[in-house]
């Protein structure tokens, strides 16, 4: 017995928590896939995680409980896109450890 794939679409405008604007099964999940394929847009599969956001309707905001899973998911996306927020240093003030040099003599 196969299970029909399900998708979902969520927009986040930085403002406001992410919102579902696109939700299906079967063919019409498999044409959400095929659109953000298109649009290059980052795909991450967890059928867990959007049976629980197609109980939402259209235009809803994910729920409290899921903000840290979903931030670290649009986190990725934009880090496998070479986007990185403002002032963003993943190293912070941390000195870059010595075996890291290695490659750069001119560091040691």
């Amino acid at each position: 017995m196969s299970k029909n794939r399900e998708a979902i679409a969520l927009v986040y405008d930085g403002e406001q928590a992410p919102t579902l604007t696109a939700k299906g099964e079967g063919e019409l999940a498999e044409q959400i896939i095929q659109l953000a394929l298109d649009y290059e847009v980052p795909i991450y599969e967890n059928a867990d995680l959007a049976r629980m956001l197609t109980q939402l309707e259209l235009g809803d905001q994910i729920p409290e409980a899921l903000y840290r899973t979903i931030a670290e998911i649009i986190a990725f996306a934009w880090y496998l896109k070479g986007k990185r927020p403002a002032g963003f240093n993943p190293d912070g003030d941390q000195p870059v450890p010595k075996r890291l040099m290695r490659d750069n003599p001119d560091q040691d």
